[in-house]
């Protein structure tokens, strides 16, 4: 008998708990989850959701605290470009004819006390 054993770093453990937090909370409020960690090449969409008519790609991010700034912080205009540039990508390969939109969701797990906190529409697409 073989028996794997997988050691994850307790920051990759805390962005996975956040990822399912977020998916959950997102469900709870009628999106549908599509898919979670949908990679594209070296790119990287953590939540595909749907509302309505809407694909939503939801940027998760995932603290133990906001001491050093606000989660939503992380999302600089390099990881905006990438976001755009991987759910274009999802779109053709789906074939899909929706509205999209951009969101960032950030948990805050503080020694079990955790804060989620849903930011729609956080970025448009840049131009050019």
């Amino acid at each position: 008998m073989i028996i794997f054993v997988i050691l994850m770093a307790k920051h990759n453990i805390l962005g996975l708990n956040g990822e399912s937090l977020a998916a959950s909370y997102l469900q709870e409020k009628g999106y549908t989850i599509l898919d979670r960690n949908w990679r594209s090449g070296h790119k990287e969409l953590d939540l595909v959701a749907r509302k309505d008519s809407t694909l939503v790609v939801v940027e998760v991010k995932t603290r133990s605290s906001d001491n050093f700034g606000s989660p939503q912080d992380a999302v600089d205009e390099r990881k905006i470009r990438r976001l755009v540039m991987a759910a274009d990508a999802y779109v053709r390969l789906n074939a899909l004819d929706l509205e999209v939109r951009f969101d960032i969701v950030t948990v805050i797990d503080d020694d079990g006390q955790v804060k989620v906190e849903h930011i729609e529409d956080a970025f448009f697409p840049p131009i050019g």
